[in-house]
């Protein structure tokens, strides 16, 4: 059960910072993307010796091809992360009188959207795979720095093209609750389930590759 809570607080906090720091009250512009990665940052320290720091159904995904956790510990982890980004949208709103959603730039392609959405997600879990839980990084202190920076890094590269969500909590999250609310709608969920899911699915085969490699001494 405590790596459950562990999963619901660092999700909710991560959510909370995202739909803050982006509010126009906060008026950090880009530099938001410090905030969220900062917050993913100290969340990850605070709860990786407990429940592996996912915090994102892509890397718990991840995590579960490359043999790091079973189907049903991988549902309720799904299950938690998606409930504390429900509730820090229900948080947002008791601070600003408004909640958020997710969104990409309505000047982009559908293919850069998803593209982008992918290709930082895949970097993410990549990252996480190699960082928390290879055995070579064992024990390590720099993995809460690698991870944040990675969502910080993805958020100013292509945050203004496809609203830089790379987890599907937090796409899934905000939408739900705002769509409950009555001031949104499910249309670009999919969108923050197809490409990352798929980003954590790659990462994991590149992964097991990589570790090949490592033990056999390439």
């Amino acid at each position: 059960m405590h790596k459950y809570l562990t999963e619901m607080i660092g999700t909710f906090f991560l959510v909370l910072t995202i739909g803050t720091a982006t509010s126009p009250e906060a008026n950090l512009g880009n530099f938001a993307a410090l905030a969220i990665g900062a917050t993913l940052m100290v969340m990850v320290y605070m709860g990786g010796p407990i429940s592996g720091a996912h915090y994102n159904p892509a890397v718990s995904l991840a995590v579960l091809l490359r043999g790091g956790m079973g189907p049903a510990e991988f549902v309720i982890y799904v299950v938690v992360q998606l409930i504390g980004a429900a509730l820090a949208t229900v948080a947002v709103f008791g601070i600003l009188g408004h909640a958020f959603t997710p969104a990409p730039s309505s000047g982009a392609s559908l293919f850069s959207v998803l593209f982008a959405e992918f290709l930082y997600t895949f970097a993410l879990c990549l990252v996480v795979l190699n960082v928390a839980t290879a055995k070579k990084a064992a024990n390590n202190s720099y993995f809460g720095l690698a991870i944040g920076f990675t969502v910080a890094a993805g958020a100013f590269s292509v945050g203004g093209i496809s609203g830089g969500v790379f987890n599907p909590a937090v796409g899934v999250g905000p939408t739900a609750v705002n769509a409950i609310l009555g001031n949104g709608t499910f249309e670009h969920v999919w969108i923050y389930l197809v490409a990352p899911f798929a980003g954590g699915a790659l990462a994991a085969i590149v992964f097991r590759f990589q570790e090949a490699g490592a033990n056999a001494g390439s």
